[in-house]
Parts: structure tokens; sequence; C-alpha cells
């Protein structure tokens, strides 16, 4: 991955999305050179192949979750005044002389140290530059190993602070109020460095929300925000089948998803996949493995088995397939384009069950290649640490509404299963598929991404009921903790993506640095 001038991560190629992204592929019909040709070979990217696969299983490590830590450059602008006689010699604020500009660093180093051990995810945060000059914050912000910057502003020095935001990272401000000694920019952020003195916003590449006044907490979450930002950006994924959109609006969804998040789509056709499902069905030992694994987790508490154990030891070894593509590509997500079809005649079995132990993995596993919704999910996923739930929406109404899916992860809070029955996929009444029992009372976050990934549209809702209706299997009825109103008549898209918590903040934050607009109901 490499750095984009807007300081987001990008993937060195978007293999596999050229001329696809209208429909699915004609893969029926796709030739090895047109394969080799979508998975990036001839640019070296990762080459999908059977061959290359089959030989990731051969006792080679498996490819983990990808977690790119955040890393973090704390900046200090401060500068001693010298008395002056008769005139005014200093500016509003404290830190009068090098021993209190010595004490702040260190408060500063403290605060940090603090920070960084309670972020609930990886966060790297470089040492601490104390910058007085216009040259001394060009220097600092010319640094290429971080990714955002903390501007502690106690200055009103504007060309040393347009300096230090003058970079092509993402940027924060902290300022003093009653934390400790009063900067000058608690009064002068706002006037002076967002509107340079005038009424309209005149700062390229920060707005009102990166200013933090005294609490560390305030920064942590919009740090959060950016550490799933970056994990989204560049991210590389697998399309076993084709990458796709869901509806007639959703046609150019791989595109947009290539150019707003820089996915690296990489494509797996599907006779791909036949060769992977045959190849492992005659190793008779990989065969037992499966079968055995199959039969632990059907002992398992917490589970209740309502289909045919054939379907599920199948799903077991579709499974160990799928993070065999995962090793192949370097890649930690994949999605299963027209899983409700093509995939069941080869596998045997349907994709629901697997794609729910991989999500439990801490993988990213989804259905129906949807890129309309999936960005969504892979930055829900990383802000939060924890599976998200890719699911059909219904009508709003009430304050109340029903969200359903044939498959969904069973370790929805990161750490603990659900009880979980594993039945058939609903339509076509064949394979393994889970229904969730997910936790009544739980707070959670949906999220519903347009068509055109111009604006998303987020609400906190809060679990009532597992049900058992005619439709999906998963399935939860949910109270909307908001206006429910708004939410009917702004409902766009049509896939909406969810996860345990409340996670709108750090949402809502991300989006907007993605260049989004973002409406929280």
């Amino acid at each position: 991955m490499t750095q984009s001038g807007n300081g987001k991560i990008r993937g060195d190629a978007l293999a596999g999305c050229c001329g696809c992204f209208g429909d699915f592929f004609p893969t029926s019909a796709m030739t090895r050179r047109q394969f080799l040709a979508a998975t990036g070979a001839a640019a070296g990217g990762a080459v999908l192949t059977h061959d290359l696969v089959g030989g990731a299983a051969a006792g080679k490590s498996r490819q983990r979750p990808i977690r790119l830590p955040l890393r973090v450059q704390p900046v200090f602008n401060c500068e001693i005044y010298q008395r002056k006689e008769a005139t005014s010699w200093r500016v509003t604020g404290a830190i009068q002389n090098e021993r209190e500009m010595r004490d702040e660093e260190t408060r500063i180093r403290h605060d940090l140290d603090a920070l960084r051990k309670q972020a609930d995810f990886p966060l790297e945060i470089k040492p601490l530059v104390t910058v007085q000059t216009v040259e001394q914050a060009k220097a600092a912000a010319a640094g290429a190993d971080f990714d955002v910057q903390i501007l502690y502003a106690a200055r009103r020095n504007r060309p040393v602070l347009e300096a230090l935001a003058d970079n092509d990272k993402w940027n924060l401000m902290f300022v003093r109020h009653r934390s400790g000694p009063l900067y000058y920019m608690y009064i002068g952020a706002h006037t002076h460095f967002l509107r340079k003195t005038r009424d309209e916003f005149g700062q390229p590449n920060m707005t009102t929300l990166d200013i933090v006044v005294d609490d560390p907490a305030e920064l942590l979450w919009r740090l959060r925000a950016l550490y799933g930002l970056k994990n989204t950006l560049g991210r590389r994924i697998v399309a076993i089948g084709a990458p796709s959109g869901w509806g007639e609006a959703g046609r150019g969804a791989p595109a947009r998803a290539a150019a707003v998040f820089q996915l690296d789509i990489q494509t797996l056709p599907y006779p791909e996949l036949g060769k992977l499902i045959v190849q492992a069905r005659q190793d008779t030992a990989r065969v037992n493995k499966c079968q055995s694994e199959a039969d632990a987790f059907m002992r398992r508490r917490g589970v209740s088995i309502e289909t045919s154990k054939d379907f599920v030891w199948k799903a077991f070894l579709l499974t160990d397939v799928f993070r065999d593509v995962l090793d192949a590509a370097g890649a930690d997500a994949l999605t299963v384009g027209s899983c409700m079809s093509t995939i069941m005649p080869m596998s045997e079995t349907t994709a629901c069950l697997p794609l729910m132990l991989l999500n439990d993995e801490g993988y990213l596993a989804f259905c129906e290649s949807d890129f309309v919704v999936i960005p969504s999910g892979i930055l829900l996923h990383h802000i939060s640490g924890r599976p998200v739930f890719f699911c059909n929406p219904s009508f709003p109404h009430n304050g109340v509404m029903t969200l359903s899916h044939c498959t969904a992860p069973r370790r929805m809070d990161g750490r603990s299963d659900e009880r979980v029955r594993i039945l058939t996929h609903y339509e076509s009444d064949y394979g393994a598929a889970p229904k969730v029992e997910m936790r009544k009372g739980q707070i959670i976050t949906v999220v519903d991404p347009d068509f055109g990934q111009k604006r998303w549209m987020g609400f906190e809702g809060k679990i009532i009921e597992s049900p058992f209706y005619p439709i999906c299997r998963t399935q939860i009825d949910l109270e909307i903790r908001g206006d429910w109103e708004t939410l009917r008549d702004e409902t766009r898209g049509f896939h909406h993506m969810l996860c345990y918590g409340n996670y709108l903040r750090e949402m809502g934050y991300a989006v907007k640095k993605a260049g989004l607009d973002w409406l929280k109901v």
C-alpha cells in the first residue's frame, strides 16, 4: 500500500475491477488469459488459480486478519515571549517561561501514554516534537511515517500552525481550557485558524470536528475512527464469482467503491473455485479434518442442528477452501456473488455457514458481492473491532423495523458466542444457514449506504426480539432509537450493515473524512 495525495491509503493496483462493474462477469465463458488479467497477474498482483491456492493448504501458515496500526505524530507549538517595556509583548495564554514549557511537554507525554494504554485498537504514538518556527513546522509536517498529526496549539502563531497542517495526512488540534495551562488557540482556533479572521472557513483540510478541548477521550474516539478508515482505504477483498452491486442503481457499485475507498478487488471466477473444491475433496486427510471440526462444532453448547449433518461438514470443507483463497490473495476479506445458485451445485451446501465461521475468526466475509454496502461493513468492522451483520431491511413503522439475512456472525461482541440454530438456507431450503439468536436489549449501530456512495445514514437501534418469520434465517426486530419517520423517508440503497454497540460518532467522522455526507437519525 502507498500514500495518496490526500493522506489516504490506496491499493497499488485495483486488480480485478476493470470492465466488470456493471454486471457479473460471464464467468462460464471467461478464459484463463482473461482471468489472469482480471486478477492483476500482468501487473504482478495475486494470481488466484487453483494450483497456487492448493499449495496454501499444504502446511503453510494461514493469512491472519490484517490490522494496520494508526501512527500518530504529536507536535507542540509553543514559544516563550520576551518582555518589552511599554508595549504589548505577549499574547493571551499561559506558559510564560522555559520551565513551564518543559512541564507542559511532560504533561502532554503523560496524556499520550494514557491514551495509548486506553486504546482498544493498534495505536502507535511517536515522540513529541516541539516547534516554534515555520521552518521547524515544515520539517515536522514533512515526515512520512505517520498517519495523523495532533497539534497541541498553545500559541497564536498562525503561520506555524498552517505549516504544520499543510500536509497530506489527517490533522487534529488539541487545546487546553481547564486541563492544564490555558492555550491561546482555545480562544482562536475557530476565528484565527479555521476562518482566517473571516466569516468563511479557510483551512482546507480541517474542520470544527477536528478541534478537541481538554478531553483526551475526545481524541481517542476520533483516532478510532481514523484507524477504521485507514484499514478500509485500499483494503484487498476477493470477489468470488465477480464484484457487483444490488439493484439497478447498484450496477456501478464496484467502480464507485474502488474510486471512493480505493478497494483492491481481486476476482476468483467460479470455475476456479470449482477446481479448488474438487481438489479439497480428493484430499482424504483434509476431508477427515473438516468432518472432525464439524462434529466438534455440532456438539458445542448453544448450537442446534436442524439440517443435514452432511451439509454441515461440507460447509466446513468450503470454509477451508475459502481460507485458501484468502491465503493466495494475501487478503482477509472475501465476498461471494450469486451465492444462492452458483455455489450450491459445486459445494453441495451453501456459503451461509462458512461466512459465519470466517467472520467469527476475525475475517470479513460477505454474501452477494454487493459493493454498495460492503465498504460500510469494512469500515464499521475496523472501527468497532467486532464482526458486522450484512442484512436486508424492512419498512420502518411505529419506531420498529426488521433486519434479516441467511448468514450472520455468531460472535457479535467479538468475544462470546450467541446461541445459533443451523437450518437450511430459506429460499432454497438447502444447505446450512445460521439463525443467530442476537441478544435482546443489545444496542446496535445500523448503517444504510446510498447507491451512489454520496451519503450514508446511520442510527442507533435496540434489539427487542429475535423472531422466526418466513424470511431469511437470522432476523431481529429492533427499536429505532431516533426519529423513525426521518429514517423511513431518508432510506436509500438497500442492504444495511450493523454491529453491536454505538459507533455513530466514529462512523460519521470517518465517512466525512472519506468525502461523503453523513446523516445521523
